[in-house]
């Protein structure tokens, strides 16, 4: 082998090994911020509202009407044999209730306990200060302290204990998405590929992708230029995965076919690099403007999906051009075993593919025709889409204590109780409003 041979093949083994180390230093330094986005995540109520709706401008008008926010806990007391309180119940309640007004949990003092019309419960509500690290053990204390009320038992309801078992149920749920998703990509390609190391590799390139998707969301979301809460995190991994894992499938496939074409893995990756960039790229902008058209949407929530989403769509396309053509041409044919593909000098293309892209090349205008106008009558159908929310004892799959709690207040004291209106009106016609209210 001449000398100027044996550089070019150094070179193109060098331009692939520099790819590969590039991103291992870039799994290995920003792979931690995939657990680091819950640390700039905003879950408030007001990102699931329409910024046009009249309880979300109410929702930031209350905020000059208390210097500090405060995240209700319901106490409701019933009696232990299921009948009447005993006499002396609502005043033992209420000192219980006023005994908290010094822990350092409270926003300011509780109600008194309020008695129900039919004598049989009482409720009192306990201000809870929004930065708490966790609410639970603050409930479990709440309810041990109002359970010394002889003769009564007692349940927390409200938004705090909602929130308490909102966050219980959905704790640790990206970690759980994550794998569940990746058990299933590893299946499914095990299945197409029948190798045991070609699915690791787009794994691990997924991952990779996510890894660097979640630092770009946190630096963004660090500066408030992105927002992020649970819904996000959560839809951004499944994303990120799904894509990185459809554009690998576009490229191997492609690699596969040239490795049957050529002997020469090079030559293969350099054919299936450029003949897969135009539809990987071309999907892959389609996803990110779909996400991008979330902007125009009066949710909060929605909004928020968008960039980010389409931040994670970048990052795959990125990780699939780069990350996975380098493992690849350092793997060879290797990357494909035990299925091996051998030299035969044809395409090796599936026939059932392959008629299907024959006729696409003959006809295109009316394979476009025929896929827009079945498109087109599939999206006659979106005018019928109704979305109406979950009620509360639908959200959870178990039985959930503020559900149960929920039901209880709901038997004894009239509906909204749990969550009363709130009015903003004119200063100068107070008199008014009340008379109105």
């Amino acid at each position: 082998m001449s000398s100027a041979a044996r550089k070019g093949r150094t070179a193109r083994i060098l331009v692939p090994l520099v790819l590969l180390i590039a991103w291992l230093g870039i799994g290995g330094t920003l792979g931690p911020y995939a657990g680091k986005l819950g640390e700039v995540a905003t879950n408030d109520q007001a990102a699931f509202l329409p910024q046009s709706a009249e309880s979300t401008r109410v929702s930031e008008e209350q905020k000059a009407f208390s210097a500090d926010e405060a995240l209700p806990a319901l106490v409701v007391w019933t009696a232990k044999d299921g009948g009447r309180l005993p006499a002396d119940a609502r005043e033992a309640a209420t000192g219980t209730l006023a005994s908290l007004a010094d822990a350092d949990f409270t926003a300011g003092r509780p109600s008194p306990a309020l008695a129900s019309k039919d004598g049989e419960a009482l409720e009192g509500v306990v201000p809870l200060r929004t930065d708490l690290d966790e609410l639970q053990p603050v409930l479990d204390e709440i309810k041990e302290a109002a359970g010394k009320v002889p003769g009564t038992e007692a349940v927390i309801a409200g938004p705090a204990a909602s929130q308490a078992d909102l966050s219980d149920a959905f704790a640790g749920i990206d970690g759980l998405l994550l794998g569940v998703a990746l058990i299933a990509v590893l299946l499914i390609l095990l299945v197409v590929y029948r190798s045991v190391l070609l699915p690791l590799v787009i794994i691990f390139g997924a991952v990779l992708a996510l890894g660097l998707a979640c630092a770009v969301v946190y630096a963004l979301a660090q500066r408030d230029v992105v927002r992020v809460d649970g819904q996000v995190q959560g839809i951004l991994s499944i994303l990120v995965i799904g894509a990185a894992t459809d554009y690998a499938l576009l490229l191997t496939a492609r690699f596969r076919e040239e490795l049957s074409l050529h002997g020469d893995r090079f030559t293969a990756m350099r054919l299936a690099w450029r003949q897969s960039f135009g539809p990987i790229t071309a999907s892959a902008a389609t996803v990110a403007l779909g996400l991008l058209a979330l902007l125009l949407s009066d949710l909060t929530n929605n909004r928020a999906l968008g960039p980010v989403g389409a931040i994670g769509i970048v990052c795959s396309v990125f990780s699939a051009l780069t990350f996975l053509p380098a493992a690849l041409v350092l793997l060879g044919r290797a990357a494909y075993w035990p299925a091996r593909p051998k030299v035969t000098g044809t395409g090796g293309s599936h026939r059932l593919w392959q008629r299907v892209a024959d006729r696409v090349d003959r006809t295109p205008r009316k394979v476009w025709a025929i896929t827009l106008a079945a498109l087109v009558a599939c999206a006659a159908f979106a005018p019928t889409l109704t979305s109406r929310g979950v009620p509360l004892d639908e959200i959870f799959v178990n039985d959930a204590p503020s559900v149960s709690a929920q039901e209880t207040l709901s038997r004894h004291f009239p509906g909204g109780a749990g969550n009363p209106a709130v009015v903003i009106a004119d200063a100068g016609q107070v008199d008014e409003v009340v008379a109105a209210a």
